[in-house]
């Protein structure tokens, strides 16, 4: 590539990782404008650039889709995100809520060896303090099979592999009703009326968490 890429790039190719299943699939522009606040006229002229760095395919009405450079990219800052999403937590002590915003920061780095040494001081994670998994110099991920503690049968057991969304209220509540990453759930009952759940944490007390959170609360179910 002739030039680096500017922040504002590598948000949009990130964007658009995350909006199309993995890279896999076309984004809509409206959704993808809403995604990183802009206007979709903005947007369709970033997309239009991308388009023209062999970053994304681009056809009028029918979307955005990655192309193998963008997606590369796009894995790159992510890649940079969640590593240092581990250090900030690991090493510098902030809580899972407190470093998303300051990961946003850090993603844009450009130094290749700054990474790859933060990433053998961490010991080579594979998953970042929200348990989503760290792509790997060569932009491969470990496969998680997890499902949502909400969609599961009453009486299941598992381990909290994820949290789907990292927004801090929702991290700030799963602190406070002791669910974090490894958390061993058990699922004693549902209510039919609104779908909130009866969930043992770690062989607890049983308490009730909304449908809402226990949308975002992902489980292993390799352990029963």
């Amino acid at each position: 590539m002739s030039s680096p890429l500017s922040l504002a790039e590598e948000n949009y190719l990130k964007a658009i990782y995350h909006l199309s299943e993995n890279g896999n699939a076309s984004v809509n522009t409206n959704s993808l404008a809403e995604s990183v606040s802009t206007t979709p006229a903005s947007a369709t002229d970033m997309v239009k650039k991308l388009a023209s760095k062999n970053l994304v395919g681009y056809q009028k009405y029918k979307g955005t889709t990655l192309l193998a450079d963008g997606k590369r990219e796009a894995l790159t800052v992510i890649r940079k995100h969640r590593l240092w999403e581990v250090f900030l937590v690991e090493k510098l002590s902030f809580k899972w809520d407190e470093v998303h915003d300051i990961a946003e920061q850090l993603e844009h780095i450009k130094s290749p060896m700054l990474i790859k040494r933060l990433d053998q001081f961490l010991g080579y994670p594979t998953m970042d303090p929200h348990g989503d998994p760290i792509p790997n110099e060569a932009g491969e991920m470990k496969d998680i099979i997890k499902a949502s503690i909400s969609k599961i049968d009453v009486g299941s057991k598992g381990i909290v592999v994820a949290v789907e969304n990292d927004d801090s209220l929702l991290l700030q509540h799963l602190n406070s009703v002791g669910i974090k990453i490894g958390s061993k759930i058990h699922i004693i009952s549902r209510t039919d009326y609104d779908g909130s759940l009866s969930v043992s944490v770690d062989s607890g007390v049983p308490q009730f968490i909304s449908q809402t959170v226990a949308d975002n609360i992902m489980i292993s179910l390799s352990e029963n």
